[in-house]
């Protein structure tokens, strides 16, 4: 039995799919009240349970011989956030010491590619650089890498885990409609863009999924294994999608200088309005990090081998469309 924490994610429901076309049986673990959409129709069990909850992960982990534990908060917004580091980590401290008393054989923990030091141009960031937990730049980097650490600590005491680090994801069955999901939509439908100079390395989540199965099969206990794809500059990201469209949308760019201008404000708007964040410092210094980012360890280790960021863009397109179909026909 395998348990996944985070199903309804993105990456989580992807990853049940590929675990049960694999034949696998899967448990998943959902917070009460959770909408359970991205599983609909998935033959699984699920679980009621919070990683915040200690004792919510015994019945949980009844039985289970693998636990792939994507649950976490991801943000992009500035300034300390206790909701994000006690989820990220100590929610993942919570199923290491559960998982060590339930007997499970093995876990495969989804970390992040920001839990990594930000390397300066010139760097090629691989699984050499260390995990920065204190990171300046956000507190989403600062808590997954916090936790990584926890989970190589529980490796030095005897535990069996694999650490995988995917870099920005995207991809089908984006039912929550991530950052990088909604900027895809937007342009699919024609709505006008404003971006800035900046680049940023970005792969398919069934990928992603496909590499964290492999890390549980082959990955080396206490090893890290960056899952990434490829690096596009904003700009050729949105002529792709003009081209896999066919249709143009209106873009315009925007210097550097005023983008970081308005940025300063913009978090304050999103926290008012309550709507989901995609132009905030955090965001801009990502675009303008060095983002040459290697999967040469995973190829050649884990067989991982993710597709052109063209055929994820075009999928991505695609199912945003039959989704969108599908859920008008559902509501009419």
């Amino acid at each position: 039995m395998n348990l996944v924490t985070g199903a309804t994610g993105h990456i989580g429901n992807v990853l049940v799919r590929q675990l049960l076309e694999k034949g696998e049986k899967v448990r998943a673990l959902i917070l009460r009240g959770e909408d359970l959409t991205p599983l609909k129709g998935l033959k699984i069990e699920t679980v009621v349970g919070d990683v915040l909850d200690p004792e919510s992960l015994t019945s949980a982990l009844e039985g289970v011989q693998r636990v792939f534990h994507l649950a976490g908060i991801v943000s992009i917004m500035p300034g300390r956030d206790e909701l994000v580091r006690r989820v990220n980590v100590d929610g993942t401290i919570n199923i290491i010491r559960a998982a060590i008393q339930a007997g499970v054989r093995r876990l495969v923990y989804t970390s992040s590619i920001h839990a990594i030091v930000r390397a300066p141009h010139g760097v090629n960031i691989d699984e050499t650089l260390p995990f920065d937990m204190h990171n300046p730049v956000g507190e989403y980097d600062r808590s997954k890498a916090e936790a990584t650490l926890a989970v190589q600590e529980a490796v030095k005491q005897g535990f069996d885990a694999v650490i995988v680090c995917p870099t920005g994801v995207i991809g089908p069955y984006d039912y929550r409609t991530s950052e990088m999901g909604s900027l895809i939509r937007d342009c699919a439908e024609l709505k006008p863009q404003m971006y800035v100079d900046g680049a940023y390395d970005f792969v398919d989540v069934r990928d992603v999924a496909e590499g964290i199965i492999l890390a549980g099969e082959k990955g080396r206990t206490g090893e890290s294994y960056i899952l990434s794809g490829e690096r596009i500059s904003v700009r050729y990201l949105l002529e792709t999608i003009r081209e896999v469209t066919g249709k143009g949308f209106f873009i315009l760019k925007i210097p550097f200088s005023l983008a970081r201008f308005i940025a300063r404000y913009t978090p304050l708007y999103y926290r008012l309005t309550n709507t989901r964040p995609r132009f905030t410092p955090y965001s801009l210094d990502t675009l303008r990090s060095n983002s040459v980012i290697s999967h040469s360890k995973a190829e050649r280790d884990l067989g991982y081998h993710p597709r052109p960021l063209r055929q994820a863009l075009t999928d991505t397109i695609q199912w945003f469309r039959e989704h969108r179909a599908s859920s008008s026909t559902a509501a009419g």
